[in-house]
């Protein structure tokens, strides 16, 4: 019987990720860069250059003494930092996202290369009371990986750490992805903190009660400020804040959720700001039907509060909501920069919003096939699209023939990834699942109430609707639990659920 070797090189691709994925980045980048093409093509595929740690660390273990461990962290060797900085991050540098550093590596690593699209940098080992002096700005992004989450008071007292400790900050921006567990909130006390060196600060609040705590004059020199606020709700807690602002040259706030308190809490505080010379917002104001001197507001009153704001680009937006009771107004400033839009209604200002991916869709009244034309034309980078309407379109005669024209062209998603359907009207199913209306990308995800995909389908057997079916790569249906078999011919792609 006859001896045979077998390389690394003649393995299968598959095979070969399967073994490296078992190996630390560092070490796989190392041992096998500059080997051969194929190699190469796997070891900087992005699952192992996205994030990089370039340092090593001995765990001393204080079991005995405290239940806890620390980590010493120290830079690489000179013979692997070396290769790494003149021979593989130059190749890998654009598709790194994440990198974890210490000290005294950290300049080499960062001059090395430039980084577009770097968002994150660990530090570690860090000589605070070296350079706490020196440091004039700090962005903080807190990351868990889902092992934990900060409460509001850790976070709090992160917060007061920090003027603690730096003493000359000038600018400071917590919580840039604008995740849950990296908002602040102070509760009923202010926080204890002042800074008479602090230019610019952005943060994540819970309530708007934190805004004006910080806003209160411990930060006197204050020039921007942007902050956005879970929740802008009237209280029964009384705020005496009546002094100018007369410093603060930019601010910025975003709330997503619908606020009742525009005139009783916003427009006080922007009223303040009496040297204001960029304003960017982004609200939602819901307001019932006991309106000012029992009339309907409109755009033009709306408008004149800000009439201060006049060289400001600031676009409103009112519906009125009769069944319910109610009416609404979108108050942002152009362009828009948010990454969600929600609660779009027929009244919607056309414009282009290259920023959102996520929108939303609500109204009393009928959207209609050009309606659905003018969204995508606004949100050409849509990713996630929920609509919310109980009304029956006017014009549901759905085209026979598929020859695109003017008065009725097809409609694409071309970026589209999830779509909600769950609490639209059956006729909204033939809008997005015929192929005489919309044509769907592919490996799209969507929630739909079974029994209406059944009667828009003809019980799974109509033509016009095979199409987009098929490009559908997971569907989760409400009232139904157990699927026939037929099911997956008409969605053969999908996980159904």
């Amino acid at each position: 019987m006859e001896c045979s070797s077998v390389r690394l090189t003649d393995l299968p691709d598959e095979i070969l990720m399967i073994s490296l994925k078992k190996l630390d980045n560092i070490t796989l980048l190392y041992s096998l860069s500059g080997v051969n093409r194929n190699l190469n093509k796997l070891a900087y595929d992005f699952m192992f250059t996205s994030r990089l740690t370039l340092l090593y660390y001995l765990p001393i273990c204080l079991i005995k003494l405290t239940s806890l461990s620390i980590n010493y962290f120290f830079p690489l060797s000179d013979l692997i930092l070396n290769r790494f900085c003149l021979h593989i991050l130059p190749k890998i540098h654009q598709k790194v996202k994440w990198l974890d550093l210490e000290l005294l590596s950290m300049e080499r690593i960062l001059r090395t290369a430039y980084y577009p699209n770097l968002s994150g940098i660990g530090l570690y080992n860090m000589d605070i009371e070296r350079v706490k002096n020196q440091i004039s700005s700090l962005i903080i992004d807190i990351n868990t990986n889902g092992e934990q989450s900060l409460t509001g008071n850790e976070n709090t007292l992160l917060f007061t750490r920090i003027f603690t400790t730096f003493t000359n900050l000038r600018l400071l921006n917590i919580g840039p992805s604008s995740i849950c567990y990296q908002h602040l909130s102070f509760d009923l006390s202010p926080p204890t903190v002042i800074s008479s060196t602090l230019l610019e600060l952005h943060v994540c609040l819970s309530e708007f009660h934190d805004c004006l705590h910080l806003l209160d004059g411990r930060f006197n020199q204050l020039r921007i400020f942007h902050v956005k606020i879970d929740f802008i709700e009237l209280s029964s807690l009384i705020f005496n804040n009546k002094e100018k602002l007369s410093n603060l040259r930019s601010f910025t706030l975003f709330c997503d959720n619908t606020t009742d308190g525009y005139y009783q809490l916003i427009l006080p505080l922007l009223h303040r700001m009496s040297n204001l010379e960029e304003l960017d917002l982004s609200l939602l104001v819901w307001m019932n039907n006991t309106f000012i001197d029992d009339n309907l507001p409109s755009n033009e009153y709306i408008q004149e509060t800000l009439k201060n704001f006049e060289n400001k680009k600031i676009i409103t937006s009112m519906d009125y909501f009769h069944e319910n009771k109610y009416s609404q107004c979108h108050i942002y400033s152009y362009p828009y920069k948010l990454k969600n839009y929600y609660n779009i209604t027929n009244n919607f200002r056309v414009g282009i919003f290259n920023s959102v991916r996520r929108v939303s869709l609500f109204d009393e009244r009928s959207f209609e096939h050009e309606f659905f034309l003018r969204i995508t034309q606004s949100f050409p980078f849509m990713e996630k699209l929920t609509l919310i309407n109980n009304k029956r379109q006017n014009n549901k005669q759905f085209r026979k023939s598929k020859k695109i024209n003017q008065d009725s062209p097809i409609i694409k998603y071309p970026y589209l990834i999830e779509r909600d359907l769950s609490k639209a009207q059956k006729d909204y199913y033939g809008q997005f699942l015929f192929d005489t209306k919309t044509c769907l990308p592919n490996n799209i995800r969507v929630n739909m109430d079974y029994r209406l995909v059944k009667k828009v389908t003809r019980n799974f057997r109509r033509p016009t609707t095979r199409i987009n079916c098929a490009k559908i790569v997971f569907v989760y249906f409400l009232n139904k639990s157990k699927f026939p078999e037929y099911l997956k011919d008409f969605f053969p792609r999908a996980l159904i659920c």
